[in-house]
């Protein structure tokens, strides 16, 4: 779903920034390339706005056959969120680059326990996600081929959810699945850098793998909504729109 997204947006972007003939100038042979030292300033600045997809991984404890059958794994039902942010990039060299993006993400989760009986309040259980991103990335960018330059980047990064209930005294004996606030994420992406005459357009798709254990335990060692899980995690796509 986020990859057809990707390409909706990223072709209603250029039908409004750029005209037809712009299109025909940007992939021709023969073209005058758009702002020619762009890449080659020390630091640069910008902004993004963008979609994302978070999921959950979760693995459960080797005894959980004993309380809970095989096949009823916890369902989650996701949604597409939103991202919003700034662009510090600091040059390396021609290749290299070092960049941070902090911004805040929002998102929500189900999580639908079927090994619970009961209604609907028993057995599912809303995760919301306000939270602030900060992350550190290392960006490797092939040579520059007209107007546009491919690269991947490759890094780490924090999140500290505003939305978590870590430290909320009830549990889900009263209908709250807690999770932690902070995580410590790597991340893997790619993207193109589009030179347009006025500004660099760059769509990115990145994902994003959680190494932090996210689940606070219920008070009751037994409960059959905290004790089959060994560690839940989140993973996600981002898929972002940055304008320098």
């Amino acid at each position: 779903m986020v990859k057809k997204l990707f390409f909706i947006i990223l072709f209603c972007a250029f039908s409004s920034q750029i005209n037809a003939q712009g299109v025909f100038n940007l992939f021709s042979k023969d073209k005058v390339q758009n702002r020619q030292n762009h890449d080659k300033k020390k630091y640069r600045w910008g902004y993004y706005l963008g979609l994302n997809g978070l999921d959950y991984n979760i693995d459960y404890i080797q005894e959980r056959a004993e309380f809970r059958p095989e096949n009823q794994d916890i369902e989650i039902t996701k949604t597409v969120g939103f991202n919003v942010g700034l662009i510090g990039n600091l040059r390396i060299n021609d290749h290299l680059d070092l960049r941070t993006e902090p911004g805040v993400i929002f998102n929500d989760r189900q999580l639908f326990f079927p090994n619970i009986v009961g209604s609907s309040n028993d057995n599912t259980r809303d995760i919301k996600t306000t939270a602030v991103y900060i992350p550190l990335l290392v960006k490797f960018s092939t040579k520059r081929l007209n107007n546009f330059k491919p690269f991947i980047t490759a890094g780490v990064s924090t999140m500290i959810n505003l939305s978590s209930n870590e430290d909320n005294p009830d549990d889900n004996s009263a209908g709250q699945f807690r999770t932690k606030t902070n995580s410590l994420n790597y991340e893997l992406g790619f993207g193109i850098d589009f030179f347009l005459p006025y500004f660099k357009f760059t769509p990115t798709i990145r994902g994003i793998w959680s190494l932090t254990d996210e689940v606070v335990p219920d008070a009751d060692p037994q409960s059959n909504y905290t004790r089959p899980i060994e560690k839940l995690a989140t993973t996600g796509v981002f898929l972002n729109f940055i304008f320098q």
